[in-house]
C-alpha cells in the first residue's frame, strides 16, 4: 500500500511541477529553462512566509504572485524582443535561470533551510500510516489542474489562448492580440512554478539550486506530452511510478535518473509520446 501511495503522490508532485512548462510551451512553442529558477523562488516565498510566522497556507497565494510577478518583468523585457528568435528565447530563459539563482544565492547565501509545513502528522490508510501532508498534495494539485482546464476550456480567454496554440497567425489575422495572450501565458506558467516550488518545499528543503532537478523531470514529461493536459498526466503516472519502483526497489541514484532515460525511450520509440493517448 505504501508503493501505490508513493506512485500516486510523486505522480501528483510531478504533475503539478510540469503544468506551468506546459502551458508556456504549448503558447509560445518555447520551453521555458527559467523554470527551475522560479520554483525556486516560489520556495522561498514560502520560507518568507514562515520566517515572519505566517499561517503556512499564505506561502501558496504569495508563492504564486512572486512566480507571477518574476514571469511578467521576464516576459516584458527579455522574452518579448525574442519571439522571431525561438532558439535566442530558449537560450535566454536558460541564462536567466543561471543568473536568478546566482541572485538568490547572493541575497540569502548557499545555506539549505526547512519549510513549516501547513499541515503534520500521519494517517492511517488501510493499516499503512502516510504522511498526510503528502496525501493533501492530491486533492490541492488537482484543484489547480482542473482551474486551469476551466480556464483553457470555459472562459473566452482559453478561448483566445486555444486559437493562438493552433494557429497563431491564423488568430493574430483574425484580430487577437497574441501579445497579451502570450504576456498572460508566460505570467501564469511562472506563478504556477512558484506555487509548485511553494507545494514541494515542505518535502525536502530550501536552496538557490532546488529547481534544477525538478527542471529536468518536467522537461522530460513536456517533451513526451505534447500540449495536453491529459497526456502530462498520463506522463506523470506513468514515468513517475517508474520511478517510484526503481528508488524503491534499486537505488535513489537510478531512481531519480528514471524519467530522463524512459523519457528517451518513449520517444525514440513513439514520437509522439504520450500526446496520442
Amino acid at each position: 500500500m505504501t508503493l501505490l501511495l508513493d506512485i500516486l503522490t510523486t505522480s501528483i508532485i510531478l504533475y503539478g511541477v510540469a503544468a506551468g512548462l506546459l502551458i508556456i510551451f504549448g503558447v509560445m512553442k518555447i520551453i521555458n529553462f527559467a523554470h527551475g529558477a522560479l520554483l525556486t523562488v516560489g520556495g522561498y516565498a514560502a520560507l518568507l512566509v514562515t520566517t515572519w510566522g505566517l499561517n503556512p497556507w499564505w506561502a501558496l497565494p504569495c508563492a504564486f504572485l512572486s512566480g507571477a510577478l518574476c514571469g511578467m518583468v521576464i516576459e516584458r523585457l527579455v522574452m518579448r524582443p525574442l519571439y522571431s528568435r525561438p532558439l535566442d528565447a530558449i537560450l535566454a530563459t536558460w541564462g536567466l535561470g543561471i543568473v536568478i539563482g546566482q541572485c538568490i544565492t547572493l541575497v540569502v547565501g548557499r545555506g539549505v533551510q526547512f519549510v513549516n509545513s501547513p499541515v503534520t502528522g500521519a494517517v492511517n490508510i488501510f493499516g499503512t500510516s502516510y504522511s498526510e501532508y503528502r496525501l493533501l498534495l492530491v486533492p490541492v494539485v488537482l484543484g489547480v489542474v482542473a482551474a486551469l482546464a476551466w480556464l483553457l476550456n470555459g472562459t473566452r480567454l482559453g478561448l483566445l489562448t486555444r486559437a493562438v496554440i493552433m494557429n497563431e497567425e491564423l488568430a493574430r489575422s483574425l484580430g487577437i492580440n497574441s501579445a497579451l495572450v502570450r504576456f498572460a501565458t508566460f505570467s501564469a506558467g511562472a506563478g504556477l512554478a512558484g506555487l509548485a516550488g511553494a507545494l514541494i518545499t515542505p518535502l525536502s528543503s530550501v536552496d538557490p539550486n532546488m529547481g534544477v532537478p525538478w527542471l529536468v523531470s518536467a522537461f522530460m514529461l513536456v517533451m513526451v506530452s505534447g500540449v495536453s493536459l491529459f497526456s502530462l498526466g498520463v506522463a506523470c503516472l506513468v514515468l513517475g511510478g517508474a520511478q517510484v519502483i526503481v528508488s524503491t526497489w534499486g537505488n535513489s541514484i537510478l531512481g531519480g535518473l528514471t524519467i530522463v532515460v524512459l523519457a528517451a525511450i518513449v520517444l525514440r520509440l513513439r514520437p509522439e509520446g504520450f500526446s496520442r493517448v
